[in-house]
């Protein structure tokens, strides 16, 4: 697994939610599938799936908020109702790899960051792409914020 730190953009167009982090397994890819059956009204034209999650702080911390959505190639000038649109340009530690082992691969990347002496930014969003392969599998990769 290869890990780097990188500088990266994104464009999103999605659907903003929140629940318990225990639950974000079966809640995001519900309101994912939500945003896949409205993905029509946007006029442009999208790169790949996302997902945007707030980092777990502490063991007190419960509740979290996160966004799905899409990857847009231009500034989206009409947002649908119930949707939103954010642009961030972030310094990130990322990874990828075969979505069936996501748990690793955070895990991996965690591990990475401290290895190296970075430090993560717990107030900016984890970032999370998904992109089609082969034979039906899915890839994820990984973006995890850094301080400036």
């Amino acid at each position: 697994m290869e890990c780097k730190k990188v500088r990266r953009s994104f464009r999103v167009a999605g659907i903003k939610g929140r629940g318990a982090f225990a639950d974000f397994g079966t809640e995001v890819p519900k309101l994912a599938q939500q945003f896949l059956n409205r993905l029509d009204e946007i006029e442009m034209s999208s790169v790949s799936e996302i997902a945007l999650f707030e980092p777990k702080r502490d063991v007190n911390h419960l509740e979290g908020n996160y966004l799905v959505g899409v990857v847009l190639k231009e500034p989206l000038t009409e947002v649908p109702n119930g949707m939103e649109y954010i642009e961030i340009d972030q310094n990130y530690v990322t990874t990828r790899g075969s979505m069936i082992n996501i748990g690793t691969l955070h895990n991996h990347l965690l591990n990475w960051t401290e290895e190296q002496g970075l430090k993560r930014d717990l107030e900016s969003s984890i970032v999370e792409t998904y992109h089609s392969m082969d034979h039906g599998e899915e890839e994820v990769v990984i973006y995890l914020p850094l301080h400036p």
